[in-house]
């Protein structure tokens, strides 16, 4: 399974602070990736991706690097990350499931202005994949250059946004809004429930998607079970991310009662207890400027017992570590208490309990 990491803040922030220096940083993690139990493929080396966007006057696309070299022995990206600023990054480190090592398989992808990566895997995709080619506009299809079951889900979520009457080409100066993102992603995931159902696969998928227009970004932590727990996903929110110890020993601030950024990630990039907060197993994060909104995804596999507790056994199959609802109990009771020391108003950071449709 592959790691991956988001940051959107008010200000522009140096590669290097996300992607080499902290301790546990996404290039540590594809040598040395703590949430991952697998010991026959221990590690996330089969190539990496950086996507960010640069100014306005660049043009709406973000620059996108990839490479099948391990993150950890790539000159290239040191160079890069320690020379490049951006307000809004998105870093995937990949170890493959489906598709062979090639850099047209490295995340993130991209459309236009649209980035998109994923962490997991679908189940049994050479069942659904005629189905999904089958079922998207052509122009969609002729988006995919690789081989990977990601690819194609960024494909069939393209299309979503296309059915919901929003053109992905364009480019609208705000972005599409998060609403918009929000609810195609959860489409796009229930057309490939819809897929899985009909080819009869019973096998849980997990994914953990993440999508952005270059204004807004929502992720998913998702698996399609009601038994069984999803990969690991949690975020960081602030004033300032910096180095308060040489060592490459960082620390999430926060000084007054806005946030002026956001971090997203499939393993906290620091060992700091108290600056990461987990995301809620099938629940969709959006980032609305510097806003946080959690919504659950409410289906076949939701469960609305808080104290129910899910199996791991699925994700440590996959080589990674699930996290409980205990846990996440203790990770929205220190949510609420970060809202109480912030003295903000819940809509800053919320838990929303809403049908998805």
């Amino acid at each position: 399974m592959c790691r991956f990491l988001i940051y959107k803040g008010r200000q522009e922030i140096l590669l290097a602070h996300l992607i080499l220096n902290p301790t546990h940083s996404i290039l540590t993690q594809s040598y040395d990736s703590r949430l991952r139990l697998d010991t026959r493929r221990p590690h996330n080396g089969d190539g990496f991706g950086i996507g960010y966007y640069t100014s306005p006057e660049l043009g709406c696309e973000p620059c996108i690097f990839t490479s099948t070299t391990p993150a950890w022995n790539c000159n290239n990206l040191t160079r890069l990350a320690e020379k490049t600023t951006s307000s809004l990054v998105f870093a995937h480190v990949r170890a493959t499931t489906t598709g062979q090592l090639s850099e047209s398989n490295c995340h993130p992808f991209k459309y236009n202005s649209i980035m998109f990566m994923h962490n997991g895997n679908i189940a049994c995709f050479p069942k659904i994949k005629r189905n999904i080619v089958l079922d998207i506009d052509e122009r969609f299809f002729l988006t995919v250059e690789g081989s990977t079951d990601s690819e194609w889900a960024f494909a069939l979520f393209l299309d979503t946004l296309d059915k919901l009457g929003v053109d992905p080409a364009s480019v609208p100066p705000n972005g599409f809004g998060h609403q918009v993102l929000r609810q195609a992603m959860l489409n796009t995931i229930t057309r490939l429930n819809e897929f899985c159902a009909s080819a009869g696969i019973t096998e849980p998928s997990l994914l953990n998607f993440a999508a952005t227009d270059g204004h807004s970004v929502v992720c998913t932590r998702y698996v399609t079970s009601r038994t069984d727990e999803a990969a690991s996903l949690y975020f960081s929110s602030g004033t300032r991310f910096h180095e308060y110890k040489p060592g490459g020993f960082y620390h999430m601030e926060r000084h007054d009662r806005g946030q002026d950024l956001v971090m997203v990630a499939s393993e906290p990039l620091t060992f700091e207890r108290g600056d990461w907060v987990t995301v809620p197993t099938n629940s969709i994060l959006s980032i609305n400027k510097q806003t946080v909104l959690i919504h659950p995804i409410i289906d076949e596999f939701y469960q609305s017992d808080p104290s129910y507790s899910r199996s791991t056994q699925l994700a440590e199959s996959k080589g990674l570590v699930g996290v409980g609802p205990a846990d996440q109990q203790a990770a929205a009771e220190k949510a609420e208490g970060v809202l109480k020391m912030l003295d903000q108003e819940p809509v800053a950071l919320k838990v929303v309990e809403q049908t998805a449709s």
